[in-house]
């Protein structure tokens, strides 16, 4: 026999209403009849009927969630924690990959406004777009996490790019390198952008000049880091360290030069951005470690901050990354090591 949501009202000596409000996480409800519900739910083994809930409120129990690329460990992290603050409010994801093209993002943009989904966390593949401002016009709250919007038209969740960019690319300016090459993300995408004013700075800070020669960006992939690199390395005059702007333009880096026959860090030195924590082997070398899954977990607490208060400030988290310094195997803050 089908449980009806009479059922388990009845059961819990509770109304109707107070079992809706309580299975769609609304706030306002006593303790004492939310536990009376929830058992009753599990004691009669009540399924709520989503299609006709959706169908009612127009809306969906799904977030809607694109990223440029699952294939990138990166992201692997932070879907993890999206889907587990999700799970804890009942709600299921939906995701996509943009592959960093602007029209398979819209595509899945249109798909996630069609079929109603409750909200959107996307990793923008352009900050000048205009998707997001669409999706809220909609109603639909939308997040962007790892990168920025162009004029702060959504929540974001991001690190300090710049700043940490310009502190690890001084530590090879310390080192006593003036030819620093970079290998960055485009600059349409705020990371790339941001994380090229960090080694701008830190250039102009050390009195070193800006050489177009050495700095490159493409998509941010192994392919693209290892293309970006033998062009680099076919100039008449190399450069004497390396700094790359993503874990995987890091791994087309590392490939290059070692086809090149250049040993990290002995023939060049390498700072890079994310650690290369599954590589079997690590090479001496100095690397950011950001606060991944806590990027997706604020990222989804923001989300669900906006379902509940739609006509809050809008919020710009920026999280800290640290600087670190991987050593024989060992990582460890590169403020640790006067110690």
């Amino acid at each position: 026999m089908t449980v009806r949501i009479q059922d388990v009202a009845k059961h819990a000596g509770v109304s109707s209403a107070t079992v809706s409000r309580v299975l769609s996480n609304k706030p306002h409800v006593r303790p004492e009849l939310k536990t009376k519900v929830l058992n009753a739910v599990k004691t009669l083994g009540y399924q709520p009927n989503r299609i006709a809930r959706s169908l009612r409120v127009q809306q969906t129990r799904i977030i809607g969630l694109l990223i440029s690329d699952i294939q990138n460990s990166f992201f692997n992290i932070i879907v993890r924690a999206i889907e587990d603050v999700a799970y804890k409010h009942n709600y299921a994801v939906f995701l996509c990959n943009s592959d960093e093209n602007p029209e398979k993002e819209r595509f899945y943009l249109n798909l996630f406004k069609a079929e109603q989904v409750a909200g959107v966390i996307l990793t923008p593949t352009d900050e000048h777009n205009s998707s997001c401002e669409c999706l809220r016009s909609a109603g639909i709250p939308v997040v962007t996490v790892d990168r920025k919007a162009a004029d702060a038209c959504a929540d974001s969740v991001v690190t300090n790019n710049a700043d940490v960019s310009e502190q690890l690319v001084s530590l090879l300016l310390t080192n006593g390198h003036t030819r620093v090459g970079a290998v960055l993300s485009d600059l349409h995408i705020t990371t790339g952008r941001e994380r090229f004013e960090g080694f701008e700075r830190a250039l102009r800070k050390h009195g070193v000049a800006l050489d177009p020669a050495f700095i490159k960006a493409g998509k941010p992939t192994s392919d693209d880091g290892y293309e970006l690199t033998k062009e680099l390395l076919g100039a008449s005059e190399l450069p004497t360290a390396m700094f790359t702007g993503s874990k995987h333009l890091t791994l087309g880096v590392l490939r290059a030069l070692y086809e090149r026959g250049l040993r990290v860090p002995d023939d060049i030195e390498v700072a890079a951005f994310d650690r290369l924590d599954w590589m079997p082997y690590y090479p001496d070398m100095f690397f950011v470690e950001q606060p991944v899954y806590a990027l997706g977990q604020r990222a989804a607490q923001l989300l669900f901050r906006r379902l509940h208060h739609q006509d809050a400030k809008l919020e710009q988290l920026v999280l800290p990354s640290v600087v670190k310094v991987m050593r024989h195997g060992q990582a460890k803050e590169v403020a640790d090591l006067s110690r």
